[in-house]
């Protein structure tokens, strides 16, 4: 364990230090950022202005479901695009000869190798959203720790689709519109899964797990989520886990080095 918190500490420090050589984009990235969520947050209030509301889901409670979507994106941008997106590149190159070689996992190698901060924007601008959110609710301390539970599960749901889907590439090397497809659903998850159809919210439940992500651990943190629920998330977040590890493990055996 101490070998990969070690390697951690050297693979994030160096792609900092890399990054920090281009300041301006920080200034870019979060003019970006704001820009996405002014769109977002208006594209929410066209729906409220009349008072029109989505079932069960105040002004207030429909922003806790932006303030975590927009925590997940800052959580894509930081550290899964920066290293999952570029799974493609090492099959293509056959530099993912060297990743296996390595005296380490290859799978946490290729998930951790770089950090991007600037998805930090989003991941700033999405808790100062669910501070105001919250204060506006009354919300308490313990309704952000209950919130974290079912958030964190989400990330490590989402992380794990998005490296099945960079596995694939061993098979497909043209593999980045289906990325693409996963970030554009994920887009589903801005509002609460009661904006949409039945159909489209068993979906988005069962099929592509986005309520997963957004709507349940705002519902968690609101103090209304449903222990099986949480604990839905929970055992979704290590099947898909242990799925993804699996999968890799698979799919290495279908690889044949692009250099030999």
């Amino acid at each position: 364990m101490s070998r990969y918190i070690q390697a951690l500490k050297l693979f994030w420090s160096t792609a900092i230090a890399a990054e920090l050589e281009y300041r301006i984009n920080f200034a870019i990235a979060a003019l970006s950022s704001i820009g996405n969520l002014a769109g977002s947050l208006f594209g929410l209030f066209l729906f409220y202005r009349t008072g029109y509301s989505f079932a069960g889901w105040k002004w207030e409670e429909a922003i806790v479901v932006l303030g975590i979507f927009t925590i997940l994106e800052g959580f894509s941008s930081t550290f899964l695009a920066p290293n999952l997106s570029k799974i493609v590149d090492h099959v293509q190159k056959g530099t993912l000869d060297f990743v296996l070689l390595k005296p380490i996992s290859s799978q946490f190698w290729l998930s951790a190798r770089a950090i991007s901060p600037w998805g930090f924007p989003n991941l700033i601008f999405g808790v100062g959203i669910l501070v105001y959110a919250g204060n506006k609710l009354g919300l308490s301390l313990s309704n952000y720790f209950l919130g974290l539970i079912p958030l964190t599960f989400g990330c490590i749901s989402l992380y794990s689709i998005w490296f099945m889907l960079g596995a694939t590439s061993i098979w497909f090397v043209k593999i980045y519109n289906v990325t693409e497809v996963l970030r554009g659903l994920m887009e589903a998850g801005r509002y609460p899964m009661a904006a949409y159809p039945a159909s489209y919210r068993f979906f988005f439940t069962f099929i592509v797990p986005i309520a997963f992500l957004t709507t349940i651990p705002a519902e968690t943190l609101l103090g209304r989520g449903e222990a099986i629920w949480i604990l839905g998330s929970m055992f979704l977040a290590i099947g898909l886990l242990y799925v993804s590890n699996q999968f890799w493990r698979f799919a290495l055996k279908f690889y044949t080095s692009a250099s030999s």
